[in-house]
């Protein structure tokens, strides 16, 4: 299908007369129209389609109505009746009365294209520059960052009935794809046990026996199909059955399949567990003694700035089981991307590390207002006894001196370490000779025989350590902090005013495009509620009480916080 590009882009006269003469106050739609003259232009999406082929709708016209779509939490088969219904989206697609609109299907294909690659992220890219132009959103302000959790459209199972359903799931595939294959294999048993989607529960009967036989129905299925089909790529849904096998199952040494425990075959992390065979990127996560989730991670940024509207500047969508720290600096680069990066940026302290802190200093100039996560080390913790802190580092002489005055020049690093988020390691040792005399030993070590060795960061990112922890106790510190709690009132719009809490399609990257969608459609909400120069805010009508205390002559405060001072 090739792209079908507007003539023009011009609300027809009728449209625009009839939408105003309903709409006096205007839409949300109609401002996307009125104020940013639409979010997108058909040449944006120029790369997505190819230039020969049966011409399809508009594509700025099906991002535009994939936003209203989810500022309003519409079903696709919804969104393609409102385009054909209400005047506002006539309007804002500059569509003319009797337009017929199109199937609810094109939705479904539309989405399909920014979910590849970084198709997504450029959306957001554009729509942000049209915010942009239109003054609406600038760079250095201040900005805030928090995520929250995304459940996958996956179901609650258990590891035997992962197992089943992902049987099951490759059998409807070569099914439905070439069910020429299935002949020789599938018997009258098989259709007992896998004719219906799997609910077993947590106490199936026979498990043992229910265990091996869905494990060999498994690894039968798939040497059918190599065998039928040698050196042919398998379908999404047989790959995902090959890893839930091996994952869940391991070969002994007479070949016979064995059920993975923690004691014997081990089973793997949480972050590589597929949870699903229908969505083979979701993960088990847990967060704390209550969240816990299967799915994704959202990050969510928005400008906060005194005075003016919040907007949505960067979504990003995450593995569950990823740290909050890998994701800043990947924000930080599309926020420089798109001219949008923040004076200050608040975060809590999931995302704060001494490299990112030095790092978004350095190369963004952004000032991180975050609190460090403290020293994790056990006499810090209960304060006993001498930490890090209690010992003298001079740098310019290379020497430590610990609390009782012994000096060493014994160092080595900085080392390199495994996390990335981590900072390198310079590590001094003292000598036996000089711990074992020592009347403070117990207070500094309690290991038999051993010397003492502090560890510690190089010294730019030491000074920018204490001075950071030094800061965190100030008031001036707590009162730019305690704006980014404001971040939560998002979340929250996110998860239960446009149903983002659960995924409504499957993978990662359909739930980044419905991710970033919604972000265009709390902006547009958003800044549509601001009133423009020309329009005054309006205020809210006095009641019949305030009316006649206005009658009478008897004074009445504005507001409470007046009353109360």
């Amino acid at each position: 299908m090739s792209m079908q590009s507007r003539p023009g882009r011009h609300v027809p006269e009728l449209t625009a007369r009839i939408a105003r003469a309903s709409n006096p106050r205007g839409t949300p739609a109609m401002w996307i129209r009125d104020r940013l003259d639409g979010l997108w232009d058909d040449q944006d999406f120029a790369e997505w389609y190819p230039r020969d082929g049966r011409p399809g709708m508009s594509p700025a016209q099906l991002a535009t109505i994939s936003v209203l779509q989810f500022l309003l939490d519409l079903s696709d088969r919804q969104a393609a009746e409102a385009v054909r219904c209400r005047l506002d989206f006539k309007y804002a697609l500059a569509m003319d009365l009797d337009d017929p609109g199109f199937h609810p299907s094109v939705l479904a294909d539309f989405r399909d294209r920014p979910a590849q690659g970084d198709r997504a992220d450029r959306l957001l890219d554009l729509a942000l520059a049209r915010l942009k132009d239109a003054g609406l959103v600038g760079g250095r302000t201040a900005q805030r960052t928090d995520s929250t959790h995304v459940l996958g459209m996956v179901r609650e199972l258990t590891r035997l009935e992962l197992v089943t359903e992902a049987v099951r799931g490759a059998l409807e595939e070569v099914a439905r794809t070439a069910p020429h294959l299935l002949k020789g294999l599938v018997d009258e048993d098989w259709g007992k046990r896998y004719g219906r989607p799997v609910r077993l529960g947590k106490n199936p009967t026979r498990p043992k026996t229910r265990i091996n036989q869905a494990g060999e129905d498994g690894r039968r299925l798939l040497e059918h199909l190599h065998s039928r089909r040698p050196g042919r790529t398998a379908g999404p849904r047989a790959e995902a059955l090959r890893q839930i096998l091996v994952q869940n199952y391991y070969a002994d040494a007479a070949g016979r399949l064995r059920w993975r425990t923690p004691e014997d075959g081990g089973l793997p992390p949480s972050a590589g567990a597929v949870v699903s065979s229908y969505d083979t990127q979701a993960r088990y996560a847990r967060r704390g003694q209550v969240t816990r989730w299967k799915g994704f991670l959202a990050h969510v940024t928005e400008t906060c700035a005194t005075g003016g509207v919040n907007v949505i500047t960067d979504v990003a969508t995450a593995p569950a089981t990823a740290a909050d720290s890998r994701s800043l600096p990947g924000i930080h680069d599309r926020l420089h991307r798109r001219g949008l990066l923040p004076g200050r940026h608040l975060v809590d302290g999931g995302y704060t590390s001494l490299v990112h802190l030095e790092r978004a200093e350095r190369e963004h100039g952004i000032t991180m207002t975050a609190p460090l996560p403290g020293n994790a080390t056990r006499r810090h913790r209960t304060q006993e006894g001498f930490a890090r802190d209690d010992f003298r580092i001079d740098f310019d002489r290379r020497e430590v001196t610990c609390p009782n005055g012994e000096v060493t020049r014994n160092r080595h690093g900085p080392y390199p370490t495994s996390s990335p988020t981590a900072a390198p390691l310079i590590v001094a040792g003292f000598t036996k000779g000089q711990c074992d005399p020592c009347t403070l030993r117990q207070r500094c070590t309690t290991s038999r025989g051993g010397a003492r060795n502090v560890g510690f960061p190089p010294r730019e990112l030491l000074e920018l350590q204490i001075r950071n922890r030094a800061e965190q106790q100030t008031p001036v510190w707590k009162e730019h902090y305690a704006v980014r709690s404001g971040i939560e009132g998002t979340i929250n719009e996110f998860a239960h005013g446009h149903g983002m809490r659960k995924c409504r399609y499957r993978g990662r990257a359909k739930a980044h495009v419905r991710l970033v969608l919604t972000a265009v459609a709390i902006d547009v909400e958003r800044c549509s509620r601001q009133p423009t120069p020309q329009q005054p805010s309006l205020q809210r009508p006095p009641t019949a009480f305030q009316n006649y205390l206005d009658q009478h002559q008897i004074p009445r405060h504005r507001s409470w916080r007046a009353a109360s001072s």
